[in-house]
């Protein structure tokens, strides 16, 4: 049950090492602070329920914390004074048949150790452990930095440490207990139901008529009326340790503690059991958190979606109202067909533009030459300008919802891919390439093989792409051609080919060809934004964090019996 128990917390603490917070640096912190209460205390307590207890004494600084371990230890392993901060590296004292517990990774992994008497200049962010026959087997004491430090760090390690208790001791004064600071603490203590010892500490007698009784009350306004309260009068100037009568009951307190087994295991799954509990509480914010980016994300990617939609849709539009086909494509055409009252007798037209295609065998007629070139360019143009277009807009929409991404965003994404010039080009060469084959493979018999030989390939391509620009739909006999009578020229041409029904369907095969092409264009163009929302989404889900905590809870409940 253990190894389940310990695996399911693991996976837990996994899933929160791997979440990840872009917008949000305050939730990033918090994941950290998760990760180390589950290395710090609840990975080791689950392994060894019985291992000895570990009290932190905390406070707030010039509180007493020091002084107060050195009287119940009978000599000054805790180094105090008044310079601030007063307590500048965490001392854990423990009877030396507990030394190689705390000694080892079991218990705080993160933070090196150092054995033995203070140095001068100590670091705060190691471990100093010092063995002493006073403190009794079962349970160590554990002197942390001030809570409420000017340091930085020393806070960080104050509430890390405090988060790896079993029992916390909090030491206040008459004139510090009803600071805000203390109370967010002993808050967090009655939410983790830890045990809880409070010393009222340096208690003058004017101090003592009011001040426990009001201690007590708020104690019991908080969820901590079962908690222990001790009173150390105020002896004043103390040379050497604090007279040991003073702080006896106390001492006598956690002696007691210390040598009852199953206090200790019932207190260690109670509070591992509470601070799992408060753990779920946390990783239950961080997974609205996380919910919240998964859906900003989901409602940015809708947005860039919508706008490369939008692109594709320009595009399409574009090149289905005629507008592709300028006055100067549709004249060069002319002077190629003719004009379409030359038309009324299409065999009579058929024999009149053969005639006029006595140059193909030897190059292409320059009109036809150049009404390709103008459609190349302006379908060209086209597209590169809807890339351009929706780039902008999206880098726009970026910094206005979220500028901290769009700061961290590569800034090329401001404008569409270097190579798109070359990519539009590729497109059309491709579409084309497809219109050709589509014609070579609709040319089924002699005949019309025989008047695609005579008109030529080139120009039954260019008529096809005239009919595919002129109308979304397609022209078919007596519709009326968005672009003019040249377009039903180029219809005409075709149906005299191809016939009426191949036409229609070799123009709608060629605008879905053509549509995919620039439908995938622009879906590569807007991966490059995939990078930009995959920073709200990387990592662990919501859906996951919940999975994992609930699976945690479970197993932990059956180990504690819960």
């Amino acid at each position: 049950m253990i190894e389940t128990t310990l695996g399911s917390v693991v996976r837990l603490r996994d899933a929160v090492a791997a979440t990840e917070f872009a917008t949000n640096p305050s939730a990033a912190t918090e994941a950290h602070s998760v990760v180390d209460q589950i290395d710090d205390y609840i990975l080791p307590r689950l392994a060894n329920i019985d291992a000895p207890l570990l009290a932190v004494v905390g406070g707030s600084t010039g509180s007493g914390k020091s002084t107060l371990v050195n009287a119940i230890v009978g000599r000054q392993v805790s180094t105090s004074g008044v310079i601030r901060p007063t307590t500048r590296q965490p001392v854990l004292v423990a009877n030396p048949g507990d030394s190689e517990w705390f000694n080892s990774s079991h218990v705080l992994p993160g933070l090196a150790r150092e054995q033995g008497e203070a140095r001068s200049n100590p670091s705060a962010t190691s471990l100093r452990t010092v063995a002493s026959e006073a403190v009794s087997p079962g349970l160590a004491l554990l002197d942390a930095p001030d809570f409420d430090s000017i340091d930085d760090r020393n806070r960080a390690l104050a509430s890390q440490l405090l988060a790896a208790a079993d029992l916390w001791v909090f030491v206040t004064t008459p004139s510090r207990y009803a600071d805000q600071l203390v109370w967010n603490f002993l808050h967090d203590a009655a939410g983790r139901d830890i045990e809880v010892i409070v010393v009222l500490n340096r208690v003058d007698e004017d101090a003592l008529a009011t001040v426990p009784d009001d201690l007590r009350r708020m104690m019991a306004e908080a969820g901590l009326g079962d908690a222990t309260l001790f009173t150390v009068p105020d002896v004043g100037q103390v040379e050497g340790l604090l007279p040991a009568e003073e702080i006896a009951p106390l001492r006598r307190h956690l002696h007691h503690l210390a040598e009852d087994a199953a206090a200790r295991r019932s207190m260690a799954a109670k509070t591992v059991q509470g601070a799992l509990g408060s753990v779920s509480e946390r990783v239950e914010r961080l997974a609205q958190e996380r919910q919240r980016l998964e859906e900003f994300g989901a409602r940015l990617g809708e947005a860039f979606d919508d706008t490369y939609e939008r692109a594709r849709e320009q595009v399409i539009d574009a090149t289905s109202d005629g507008n592709l086909l300028r006055k100067e494509v549709l004249q060069r055409w002319q002077d190629f067909v003719g004009t379409s009252d030359a038309f009324r007798s299409i065999e009579r037209w058929y024999s009149i533009a053969v005639g006029r295609l006595g140059s193909f065998f030897t190059g292409r007629p320059a009109p036809v030459r150049e009404v390709e070139t103008e459609i190349e360019a302006g379908l060209h143009a086209v597209v590169v300008d809807a890339a351009e277009t929706a780039a902008t807009r999206t880098w726009l929409h970026l910094g206005s919802v979220a500028p901290e991404l769009r700061a961290a965003a590569d800034p090329s994404l401001a404008h569409a891919d270097p190579e798109i010039n070359e990519q539009a080009a590729e497109l059309v060469r491709q579409w084309q390439a497809g219109l050709v084959e589509s014609i070579q493979a609709t040319a089924g018999d002699k005949r019309k093989r025989a008047r695609i030989m005579s008109l030529g390939l080139n120009v039954i391509t260019v008529a096809l792409m005239l009919v595919v620009f002129a109308s979304t739909a397609g022209l078919t006999g007596g519709e009326i051609a968005i672009a003019g009578g040249s377009a039903v020229v180029g219809q005409k041409m075709l149906e005299t080919v191809f016939g009426e029904d191949t036409v229609r369907r070799m123009a709608r095969q060629a605008r879905e060809d053509l549509n995919t092409r620039v439908e995938a264009l622009f879906t590569r163009e807007r991966a490059r934004y995939t990078a930009v929302t995959g920073e709200l989404t990387r990592g662990t889900s919501a859906k996951e964090l919940r999975e994992a905590t609930e699976a945690a809870e479970r197993d932990v409940r059956k180990q504690t019996g819960a």
